[in-house]
């Protein structure tokens, strides 16, 4: 196998699993995407009229999770946004084989985060069985240890901001003295909950229009809220699922290299297109001064 000297802030056309082959190991420090969901088949049912592969799913997921875990650097992470759908009556469960599966190639399962959207496609009925599905996993994944980029978004307001706790803490010395601890008070934000809700479809998941011309983009500010949570300046992002390249756009505006594959040409053009009109910060993101 020949492995290509890495190469970033491009996009490549083809196969995932075989462009992934190519890249050299352990040079990645995160990656962020979302597979197809759901065109498999589980167990004895098949979905509509489709041949599925690769052991029960229509791409071969197992192939590319074994590329995943070799070109992410020690302690780099995937975030994995993945949904179920219901058929024949019953939600697949896809998303829970696929975390298991990272589980038995060695990856450490570091959150299970929710994606909440502010509203459903398909509304719920009175007359119907299901509540509206207004949510999607977020399964973020680490190579071997703990992520070793973390930096958690503080945006969440504190009740009790610019107070101290009640009580005196305090603690005794080596002389066996007691010594009061100095109380520092509760700062305005703090990390935010695993559960993000984000506004979808035009003018909120994006604003280039071109974008919709790919059917599932998720929104940028989830792609950057990740970017932000688990890399740094300068670091290598890759979506291997690319479409209308989101997760390649966020990246670059946020001062990170990118690499985006996708199997489709169009779509990567697109991608192209919406790197063209973005333009990198040169401030620190505002995100990150909380």
């Amino acid at each position: 196998m020949e492995i290509l000297i890495l190469e970033t802030n491009i996009f490549y056309t083809g196969k995932a699993e075989e462009v992934l082959s190519d890249i050299e190991s352990n040079s990645i420090d995160l990656i962020v995407t979302s597979p197809p969901y759901d065109n498999l088949r589980t167990y004895k049912r098949v979905v509509g009229n489709n041949k599925v592969e690769f052991n029960g799913y229509s791409f071969p997921f197992e192939e590319i999770v074994e590329e995943l875990y070799r070109v992410l650097k020690l302690g780099a992470v995937v975030v994995w946004v993945v949904g179920d759908a219901v058929i024949k009556k019953s939600e697949t469960g896809t998303s829970f084989r696929q975390a298991l599966h990272f589980i038995d190639k060695g990856f450490l399962l570091h959150d299970t985060m929710i994606y909440e959207k502010n509203g459903p496609s398909f509304p719920a009925r009175r007359t119907g069985n299901r509540y509206s599905q207004v949510f999607e996993y977020m399964f973020v994944f680490s190579k071997k240890i703990a992520p070793k980029t973390a930096n958690l978004i503080c945006d969440k307001p504190n009740r009790w901001a610019g107070f101290t706790s009640f009580g005196k803490s305090s603690y005794r010395n080596k002389e066996g003295e007691l010594i009061n601890r100095v109380q520092k008070p509760t700062p305005d934000f703090s990390p935010r909950f695993n559960i993000w809700k984000y506004n979808t479809g035009k003018n909120y998941s994006t604003k280039d229009v071109e974008a919709f011309k790919h059917p599932a983009i998720f929104p940028e500010e989830l792609a950057e809220d990740h970017i932000l949570s688990w890399s740094k300046e300068g670091d290598i992002v890759l979506d291997p699922f690319s479409g209308s390249g989101t997760t390649s756009k966020i990246a670059y505006i946020n001062n990170r290299k990118y690499i985006g594959i996708d199997i489709t040409e169009e779509y990567n053009e697109i991608a192209k297109e919406r790197i063209k009109n973005s333009k990198q910060l040169t401030e620190p993101n505002k995100k990150t001064l909380f």
